[in-house]
């Protein structure tokens, strides 16, 4: 027999050896314990030689079963004992650590210099004014979303609570969050998975997120019904529709609520059957092109009794969204508003292709949604969100400068009511009970308390933008541009993002006096009647 193999057994063969060897002795006490824990190994030990599954085990018993235990704790061994203050995994420990000490209330300022390098490529920063502006009010920081095609506009906060579920989330999340929004005078998206009777408890303004699947307002097959939709849509609390047309988590997948998530509750909130998985469709079945999709928007928009109607997405191809855009014009159809998310993710757990290499990254679908709006003279009747790992005031104010209206933030909002970044929301086992189902587990969040939190980190984060902006001599976040975001290029370059990107002149894409070859490529390969491009082959 050779070492290796001795070696590879020798564990297993001690125990054995001496669980057999002190049974005759047993009678003297301090002998149980001791032969009580070789035992069970050598149990363990016998059952791994047996087992099929994993090699390791059955090359080494006992001993490889250490391999799987370091391997199942090595997420929370990197978070809390190797990872640096700066690693995005997906979010950083000093992002973390922002928005519990906002919601705590404690002070987040630090002290003595900053911990970035301030001369790495990609650096960003706003400049500041030599002569600062007064601070403003941050209850002040609002928006009036609503065209001239709406008769009850919104008048929204320019930070929100993002889309995530009752399913998703847990009752007592979505209860923090919703009396957090009332607290605070803001939005709180539900998500795509209805209207529960947690989002009614406190009376936090609603925007009702309607995906594919029309949870809330759906026929027994599955299909929009307008009677139903018309119910829920004129309740005082929903101020906004939002169609979800795809999202950053997995963009062109439709959802997924595994069957072990789904209770009774949840299945009569959205209308579906106990036992199955609720599956959201990767594409609605109200609209099938541009047009169909802008005569959708107007029936909610009627329907709902002329409440702000919306849609938001994950930009994929170009010539899609400007084929949207030409439906608007040649319908006289507007939306009230668009919510661009970025591939950057969210809660919703995703296969990795999709979470790694499928979408328009936020920043990149935001300026192209606004440059084509722009372009038609479209863009002071449309408001536009953002939505993609915004947590600071400098996320909310980026965003702002390249186009946006107002932020949204759902990861952002999680950590403010205790999420702790464990990874673990699709498998129903929330160590906080923020993204669970389960009673006890959930339980452990208290609403009262994460309530207060969630104002406070809005509260907090409006505060320190307010500061960002009397520093940059505004007045108001509608005044930012991209003239006041700036960029380092390289260690001896930096540059305003007035100067990085392309921004359209009002009116260029109808004149056809395009600045830039892409947009009037773009523009030339839509069409309104399809989402298929012009020129197949272009594409």
């Amino acid at each position: 027999m050779s070492l290796s193999l001795l070696s590879r057994y020798a564990f297993f063969a001690v125990c054995v050896i001496f669980t057999l060897a002190s049974l005759p002795f047993l009678e003297h006490d301090w002998l149980w314990p001791i032969t009580a824990v070789t035992g069970v190994l050598s149990l363990i030990g016998l059952f791994d030689l047996m087992q099929s599954p994993h090699a390791v085990r059955r090359n080494y018993p006992i001993l490889g079963n250490i391999r799987y235990l370091v391997e199942g704790i090595r997420p929370e061994i990197r978070q809390y004992l190797l990872e640096s203050d700066s690693d995005a995994l997906p979010f950083s420990r000093a992002q973390r650590s922002l928005v519990y000490s906002r919601a705590k209330n404690e002070t987040a300022d630090k002290p003595f210099g900053t911990l970035i390098d301030v001369y790495q490529s990609g650096f960003e920063f706003i400049g500041h004014s030599m002569r600062p502006a007064p601070l403003s009010d941050p209850s002040s920081f609002r928006v009036t979303v609503g065209g001239p095609q709406c008769t009850q506009p919104y008048s929204a906060s320019v930070f929100n609570i993002s889309a995530m579920s009752f399913g998703s989330l847990s009752a007592n999340a979505i209860r923090a969050l919703n009396q957090g929004a009332k607290l605070g005078n803001f939005a709180h998206d539900t998500g795509e998975g209805s209207i529960s009777p947690y989002h009614r408890e406190n009376g936090g303004d609603l925007t009702w997120e309607l995906g594919s699947g029309y949870f809330g307002c759906r026929t027994s097959d599955g299909r929009f019904d307008p009677e139903r939709f018309a119910t829920q849509a004129q309740n005082p609390q929903v101020r906004m529709i939002e169609i979800k047309m795809s999202q950053g988590a997995k963009p062109g997948h439709g959802g997924i609520l595994p069957k072990h998530k789904v209770t009774q509750e949840i299945a009569d909130t959205r209308g579906i059957m106990m036992g199955e998985d609720c599956i959201s469709p990767s594409r609605h079945s109200a609209f099938s092109t541009p047009l169909e999709m802008m005569h959708f928007i107007q029936q909610l928009r009627e329907l709902s009794g002329g409440k702000p109607v919306g849609f938001k997405f994950c930009l994929g191809h170009p010539w899609e969204f400007m084929g949207i855009a030409k439906a608007m014009l040649e319908t006289g159809i507007l939306p009230d508003f668009i919510v661009v998310d970025g591939k950057e993710g969210g809660t919703g757990a995703a296969p990795v292709e999709f979470t790694d290499h499928i979408g328009v990254p936020m920043r990149e679908g935001l300026l192209f949604v606004h440059n084509t709006l722009v372009g038609l003279n479209l863009r002071d009747k449309i408001k536009l969100g953002a939505s993609g790992k915004i947590v600071s005031a400098f996320d909310i104010a980026s965003v702002l400068a390249i186009g946006a209206d107002w932020a949204n933030s759902a990861r952002g909002f999680m950590f403010a009511i205790g999420c702790i970044q464990s990874q673990s929301c699709h498998t129903n086992k929330c160590p906080t009970g923020v993204a669970t189902q389960d009673a006890l587990r959930q339980r452990a969040l208290v609403v009262p308390d994460k309530a207060q939190r969630v104002y406070n980190f809005h509260r907090n984060t409006l505060k320190a933008l307010a500061e960002m902006l009397a520093a940059a001599g505004l007045d108001h976040p509608s005044q930012l541009s991209a003239k006041h975001l700036v960029r380092r290029m390289s260690a001896t370059e930096i540059k305003l993002f007035s100067q990085l990107h392309v921004f359209l002149k009002p009116g260029e894409l109808l004149t056809g006096e395009v600045n830039g070859e892409f947009y009037s490529r773009m523009w030339q390969m839509a069409r309104a009647d399809s989402f298929e491009p012009q020129d197949a082959a272009a594409a």
